[in-house]
């Protein structure tokens, strides 16, 4: 279960059931009965009103093939409002588009929250066999290609903190990686100035990650350029990566 401080003195078991499902979708994609159940720790029928209560208010929406839920509108527009107001979507977003446009794949910009990545914005690609947009979507940095740009960036000691233990959160693949191969392949990227991940959000994608220079408002950003794995061949992983990384300095000195 998602680990919260301790609540308030009269909860309402109900109301915080319903949150801590919505905290779930901070750190997954995908909900389903059986799992909020167990997580939960009430009946699989109790877990269903709860998630058919969230869905009405457009909290999460429910996909009927596969019975699962996934973030709604109402949920998605609320962190987006949230997350309006920073100095750097504002300034990345018009390079967004550019970059999408020369590339033709989707384009996205990347924070980072302590050792996760947060996807902010994207210039969704317009071809049909595509990579959507992830706005909204926090995945384990070390398992992205921004998120791997980024903590490349950070002092020693920052990364050490951020991963106490040898053994690394699970990828969304179900791979893990040790402390030390991820410090063997931050040093990769260090040299090479970019990164590559495959399988980041989902099976079959691949994407290049490039920093932004860090700006007066000290915020740790970085570019995702994503695309079905296929077409990540060796010889775009380079021109990706020189566009990603022309386009973080034009950002990083507006």
């Amino acid at each position: 279960m998602t680990s919260v401080e301790a609540g308030p003195a009269y909860p309402i078991e109900s109301v915080r059931n319903a949150l801590l499902l919505l905290l779930q979708l901070r750190d997954r994609p995908v909900l389903r009965v059986s799992e909020c159940a167990a997580e939960l720790g009430v009946a699989r029928s109790t877990a269903h009103r709860l998630l058919t209560m969230l869905e009405h208010y457009g909290f999460v929406r429910r996909d009927p093939a596969s019975r699962s839920y996934r973030a709604g509108d109402a949920l998605l527009s609320i962190g987006l409002a949230a997350i309006s107001t920073l100095d750097i979507r504002d300034r990345a977003r018009p390079f967004l588009h550019t970059l999408r446009d020369q590339l033709g794949e989707t384009v996205s910009l990347v924070l980072l929250e302590g050792s996760d990545a947060r996807f902010v914005d994207a210039a969704e690609a317009t071809r049909a066999l595509r990579v959507g947009g992830l706005v909204g979507l926090r995945l384990p940095a070390h398992a992205t290609s921004a998120g791997k740009a980024l903590l490349a960036d950070l002092p020693a000691e920052q990364l050490a903190a951020l991963y106490p233990d040898e053994l690394l959160p699970a990828s969304p693949d179900g791979s893990q990686m040790t402390r030390t191969e991820l410090e063997m392949a931050l040093a990769e990227v260090r040299e090479s100035g970019y990164a590559v991940a495959y399988n980041e959000s989902d099976v079959e994608i691949g994407a290049v990650g490039v920093s932004i220079p860090v700006g007066p408002d000290h915020v740790r950003a970085a570019l995702a350029i994503a695309a079905p794995a296929s077409r990540l061949t060796p010889e775009r992983v380079e021109q990706w990566a020189r566009a990603a990384h022309d386009t973080a300095q034009r950002i990083g000195m507006r």
